[in-house]
């Protein structure tokens, strides 16, 4: 990772931080977005101990809101001069259905719209860096979606781990198509499943949601664990040429049907451009 940059997003705590802590002392430069400053500052104060003099950055943006994702985007495409891997690792589920400043279930608009808006802004830093990798946190919580193109946003029946079921298949389905659209050009995208992790998630859902997630994390892996398949896509050779695959302890693992659906990608995809207004194209 000599040389080489690392954008990130969710890499102020959990399994984010600890990627981000290792990939910095494998050699790579990392830029962060954040929307805690003081997590920030300390997480760039670890990365800046862990591997001095490289210029690692945070930038600051609420990706639950589209002015925030392109706006924060923006300014790292123009910025910086390649990247080489991009991680879309910002996720959270809520204890109720709350609508973003946008008007779109919060659920949806960080776990997905978030990867799919910033990716879109940096493609072309990406396609110029080739060979390139974009990695995507999913879950296998997405084997309890009940998946419905019609109703992304979660309006019918909310329910919180539907809501994030959902945004996992999302980003299975993001990852798929856009890896179709991807190949030849020597950038790869890659989704995984980290395992049950002792992090901070759930911690802001608030009620039942949060004291069950406190609860079962009793049972859960360290983040360290948990990184780990994160940091093996970000560099492993065996997986330069892995594209559309999702992965789960380092090795591929198979999704549902859903989430092989090419049709159901395309038809995500599709919808995904007329709600943000921005394509890959």
């Amino acid at each position: 990772m000599q040389g080489k940059t690392v954008v990130l997003t969710g890499g102020t705590s959990g399994i984010g931080e600890v990627a981000a802590v290792q990939l910095a002392g494998l050699g790579a430069r990392l830029v962060l977005i954040a929307r805690d400053r003081s997590r920030g500052e300390a997480t760039l104060a670890k990365l800046d101990a862990q591997a001095p003099g490289r210029g690692h950055r945070v930038l600051y943006a609420d990706l639950s809101q589209i002015a925030e994702m392109k706006r924060v985007g923006g300014e790292i495409a123009a910025s910086e001069s390649k990247i080489d891997v991009l991680i879309n690792n910002a996720g959270a589920m809520f204890g109720k259905r709350q609508l973003t400043v946008d008007g779109f279930e919060k659920t949806f608009a960080l776990n997905h719209l978030s990867y799919f808006v910033l990716t879109a802004l940096l493609r072309e830093r990406l396609l110029g860096s080739a060979p390139a990798r974009i990695i995507n946190t999913a879950s296998s919580a997405h084997k309890s979606a009940h998946f419905d193109i019609n109703d992304l946003q979660t309006a019918k029946n909310y329910r919180s781990f539907e809501a994030y079921s959902r945004s996992k298949l999302d980003n299975i389905l993001f990852t798929r198509e856009l890896a179709r659209r991807l190949q030849g050009t020597g950038v790869t995208a890659n989704c995984l499943h980290p395992g049950f992790v002792a992090t901070r998630f759930g911690d802001e859902a608030g009620g039942f949601i949060a004291r069950m997630i406190g609860f079962a994390k009793n049972l859960a892996i360290a983040p360290e664990e948990g990184a780990k398949t994160i940091v093996y896509l970000a560099t492993s050779p065996d997986v330069a040429i892995a594209n559309g695959d999702y992965f789960y302890k380092c090795r591929k693992a198979t999704t549902t049907a859903a989430g092989r659906d090419d049709k159901l990608a395309r038809a995500l995809w599709d919808r995904t451009v007329a709600i943000t207004g921005v394509d890959w194209t």
